[in-house]
């Protein structure tokens, strides 16, 4: 039976500014743990400790521009409109440069959790 979900839990965020998380899918707002699936709204000049994440992260960006920071790619700019993926195990930061910030949704396989995500200390 298909459900419905009515609204999202927001998420508790790290960096260097507040950041909104909306959980519409995963371990907090469904219970589900295969995928989590949330929409992002950062602030200019946000940034984020790197991480090593044991989940494939899938981002769109709808509006704005999201950088992304990997061990091995240097710096990627992802606008709206685009969409990157970044695989399980792969060293990466996020930040939003722009004055407008960005929103955008990030799908994880399997779904985040804060002990898979190992940031940065």
């Amino acid at each position: 039976m298909p459900k419905l979900i009515v609204h999202p839990t927001v998420i508790p965020s790290v960096g260097t500014r507040p950041k909104r998380i909306e959980e519409f899918v995963g371990r907090v707002n469904s219970g589900t743990a295969v995928v989590s699936i949330a929409r992002m709204q950062s602030p200019a000049g946000w940034v984020e400790p790197g991480q090593r994440p044991e989940f494939d992260e899938y981002t769109l960006v709808l509006q704005g521009r999201l950088r992304l920071e990997s061990e091995g790619g240097g710096t990627l700019d992802v606008r709206a409109g685009q969409a990157v993926i970044v695989p399980a195990g792969e060293w990466v930061r996020y930040s939003t440069p722009e004055p407008e910030g960005a929103e955008y949704v990030a799908v994880c396989l399997p779904a985040f959790a804060p002990d898979t995500v190992h940031r940065d200390a």
